[in-house]
């Protein structure tokens, strides 16, 4: 599926679903099943090194893992990641990676990071590269923000809100969000839907299209990220699993409130994200944190709303 299809696809009302894939195998079955794009993302130090973070991954790895999954991925849009210190030295080196990934049969390549990459971005569209943009949660960035959600503070929220506008405005053509609040997600989404696709993973449902990490839908690791669902406890085989996880996101069912933290409701029972300016701020939104709420009760979660001292069950 080309780059304007998925944009087709999304023009008509169907969500977008994307798979990580590591080689020709998996990434033939994935296509048979009927997944719009896959990913050979740098997580395959951590599911297929073993290594405890994806920094060690080197262009090399992503090279070869590419070949192998363009060699069974068919006609699917096929992503690959920029790993990390590939692209960071300026725009040439980051060039240089990026055709060396088309080369092995990508057809665009991922890079995280912030509005600070935007220049990348344009550098490498105005040469015949598509781009995915990565932002929110950055594993890459891991070792110095930690493995949680991101953007759950107003200014960190409005920062995020900037990184989207500015990479769509580079030529970003797909946009992942990674583990941030849904109504930010669903903002994001909506602000640059003239030019560009959002891609969630533990965003929320509001998103243009989903990805997951292989491993996760199989049910291979004892304790997958909360956002994931193991698709394959309820089928006889991968392939039916990867199926139903390509109907459910297409069909909005997937991902779920069972799939997103509390942080991550889509829609808060509150009227306005003003609301009540006359009331004291003692309570705060579940939904969106930043919130300053009267004592309502949340729809979405059926129960009281909580006050910013309760600790965060995800983080």
């Amino acid at each position: 599926m080309s780059l304007q299809a998925l944009f087709k696809k999304r023009a008509a009302g169907s969500k977008i679903a994307g798979l990580t894939a590591y080689d020709a195998s998996f990434a033939g079955l994935f296509a048979r099943a009927g997944c719009d794009f896959l990913l050979v993302g740098d997580s395959l130090g951590m599911v297929v090194q073993g290594a405890a973070n994806t920094l060690g991954v080197s262009l090399g790895d992503v090279v070869y893992h590419t070949r192998c999954c363009a060699a069974g991925a068919g006609k699917r849009l096929l992503i690959a990641d920029l790993p990390f210190g590939s692209y960071e030295n300026g725009e040439r080196d980051a060039f240089a990676a990026a055709s060396r990934l088309l080369a092995a049969g990508a057809g665009m390549v991922k890079l995280e990071g912030g509005r600070r990459w935007a220049p990348t971005v344009r550098y490498l569209v105005e040469r015949g590269v598509p781009v995915c943009a990565h932002i929110g949660l950055q594993p890459q960035a891991a070792l110095l923000t930690g493995l949680r959600m991101q953007g759950k503070e107003p200014d960190a929220a409005q920062a995020i809100e900037a990184d989207a506008a500015e990479l769509s405005r580079a030529g970003a053509s797909l946009i992942v969000l990674e583990m941030i609040p849904a109504a930010l997600a669903g903002k994001i989404t909506a602000a640059t839907a003239d030019r560009t696709l959002t891609i969630g993973i533990g965003a929320g449902a509001d998103c243009d299209g989903q990805i997951m990490v292989m491993h996760d839908l199989l049910g291979v690791f004892a304790k997958p990220p909360k956002f994931s669902k193991n698709f394959l406890a309820e089928n006889a085989s991968i392939e039916a699993a990867v199926s139903q996880y390509v109907a459910d996101v297409g069909a909005g069912r997937f991902p779920g409130a069972q799939n997103s933290s509390p942080w991550s409701s889509r829609r808060c029972s509150l009227k306005s994200l003003s609301c009540a300016p006359s009331m004291p701020m003692r309570k705060w939104c579940w939904c969106q944190p930043w919130v300053p709420c009267t004592p309502v009760t949340c729809a979405w979660l059926k129960s009281p709303v909580r006050s910013p001292a309760q600790p965060a069950r995800y983080a």
